[in-house]
């Protein structure tokens, strides 16, 4: 049977000027997952408007549609006005409330969460109780691995809320700068700080991706380290959400550890080597992931 990967969270337009790409951390995710030829279903909420449909057909036409995305009129749907610092690092500016702060606990998304093998969710979809709710129910409700991308976009975060959701997680991944906001020690290197949350959530895999610098991995009892690779950034918009997904691949076809990290840090530079967080893959980069 083939494996079925649960993505739960936002779905927005990211707003680069007068030009709008289709986005959000989880929906990033899920769009890898399906371009690496796994099951990836998404679920999220989009309003009744102009938007709403558009994203709608574009979810459509890359096979990320299904029941699990509600629509509703009370909410707009999300456009996130994107910008970029002079090293192409974004930053977001994120309307609140918008249509995927409402996600219900609908029949068929129980039942998903339920039969799932794995189920992704971030930090950004908890800021409002609705969606949170159904979030925190799925997660008590399912034997699924249930990987945490912390993902923190100031202000739309509580210190509770992320406790919360990594206490649930069996894998977390964040960026370096999210780990030193998260872990307390002002003692030692990263190795050290990552200890450090591991005894205190008890997760089965953690991963702080670096940018630039690759990532490194506490899995299985064991450090995993990859130093990345170079690329003439165009922007960082998604980076760290193929980098995810092809690491969960990686993790469910039970690779070893070095490679997985060296799949994920090759799909995580290729996007950030390009605009917008969902090119398509190239012949070279597939090639590269088959090592």
């Amino acid at each position: 049977m083939k494996k079925t990967i649960l993505c739960f969270g936002e779905v927005l337009w990211d707003a680069f000027g007068d030009e709008k790409v289709a986005g959000g951390a989880t929906m990033n995710v899920a769009f890898h997952l399906a371009q690496q030829g796994a099951q990836a279903v998404f679920a999220s909420r989009v309003g009744t408007d102009a938007s709403g449909k558009a994203l709608i057909n574009f979810l459509k036409d890359n096979r990320l549609y299904s029941e699990l995305i509600q629509t509703g009129d009370k909410l707009p749907t999300c456009e996130v006005t994107v910008q970029l610092d002079e090293n192409q690092q974004a930053t977001y500016i994120i309307p609140q409330p918008v249509s995927w702060d409402n996600i219900k606990p609908k029949p068929e998304l129980i039942k998903c969460a339920k039969t799932a093998t794995a189920i992704v969710f971030g930090s950004l979809v908890c800021r409002e109780a609705t969606s949170r709710d159904t979030l925190l129910n799925l997660l008590d409700e399912t034997s699924a691995l249930r990987v945490f991308d912390v993902n923190l976009r100031a202000p739309h975060y509580t210190l509770s809320t992320i406790q919360n959701l990594a206490a649930r997680a069996t894998v977390v991944k964040m960026n370096e700068e999210e780990a030193n906001l998260l872990i307390s020690t002002k003692k030692g290197d990263l190795k050290d700080k990552i200890n450090e949350f591991r005894r205190k959530y008890h997760a089965q895999t953690i991963c702080v991706t670096r940018g630039d610098n690759g990532a490194i991995v506490w899995h299985d009892h064991e450090f995993y380290e990859h130093p990345g690779f170079t690329v003439d950034v165009v922007d960082t918009v998604g980076a760290g959400d193929a980098f995810l997904a092809t690491f969960i691949v990686g993790l469910l076809n039970k690779l070893p550890m070095p490679q997985i990290l060296e799949r994920a840090c090759a799909v995580g530079a290729f996007v950030a080597s390009k605009r917008g967080a969902n090119p398509l893959y190239v012949e070279g980069l597939m090639e590269l992931m088959k090592k």
